[in-house]
């Protein structure tokens, strides 16, 4: 009784969650404003590291499989932690994504990893319906990105992502079963808490190699850390 009450006011939550600055919840910061240093980073030169992690404690398994592309054998390795509802995220993956796809993961030059970190019920919703998906978990992703502004911050959210989830292949009940998946839920929470162990605070944050960037990066800036790096 208690697991089926909290999966009801999961959806509930998911349905009514007031229509705020959500696009900008890319923080933890209560006010759902994105900081200044996650503002998309432009330029052709590499920023400075935000520190390093141990790739090797990086890489162990968690709670869900990783969703990667590219090689597990390419010579670089990135891992991406991002938010759903994080317009700098969705800002990476219009305006970045497509370019490193093309001309790092495509070509066996980059394993790309993307690793769930929602800061609402929201953006785990997202998520659960990418991992839903199954193989279909990085178009999915690609779509709720690009249709962000139409689910993320409207007054009916569960709605919203019903109508995107529908051209998935997604029925009523199978969306319904995806979101009243109580497990997948705490799984992509656990994702995002250790995540947080490897000090990410804010999305999108990359790890390449080991070191650790915060910010949508252009494709400039992260070709002028993976080059070197080839």
């Amino acid at each position: 009784m208690t697991e089926t009450t909290t999966r009801r006011r999961f959806l509930a939550t998911v349905a009514a969650l007031p229509a705020l600055s959500l696009l900008g919840a890319c923080s933890d910061g209560g006010d759902g404003e994105a900081r200044a240093d996650e503002a998309i980073i432009t330029g052709s030169t590499a920023p400075e590291p935000a520190g390093t992690v141990d790739m090797e404690k990086l890489l162990q398994p968690g709670a869900l499989p990783e969703k990667a592309l590219g090689p597990e054998d390419a010579p670089v390795t990135i891992v991406e932690y991002a938010s759903m509802t994080c317009s700098h995220c969705a800002s990476f993956h219009a305006h970045t994504f497509p370019a490193l796809k093309e001309k790092y993961i495509d070509t066996g030059k980059v394993h790309f990893i993307m690793r769930e970190f929602p800061f609402d019920p929201r953006a785990e919703a997202g998520f659960m319906l990418a991992r839903c998906a199954e193989d279909k978990y990085f178009p999915m992703v690609d779509v709720l990105f690009k249709q962000q502004n139409n689910w993320a911050p409207v007054q009916d959210a569960r709605a919203a992502l019903f109508n995107i989830a529908k051209l998935a292949g997604f029925s009523q009940e199978s969306f319904e079963a995806c979101l009243t998946n109580q497990k997948l839920l705490d799984d992509v929470r656990a994702v995002r808490a250790r995540g947080a162990e490897f000090g990410v605070e804010a999305t999108p944050t990359f790890f390449i190699d080991g070191k650790k960037y915060s910010g949508a990066m252009s494709i400039e800036q992260m070709s002028a850390i993976i080059d070197p790096l080839l």
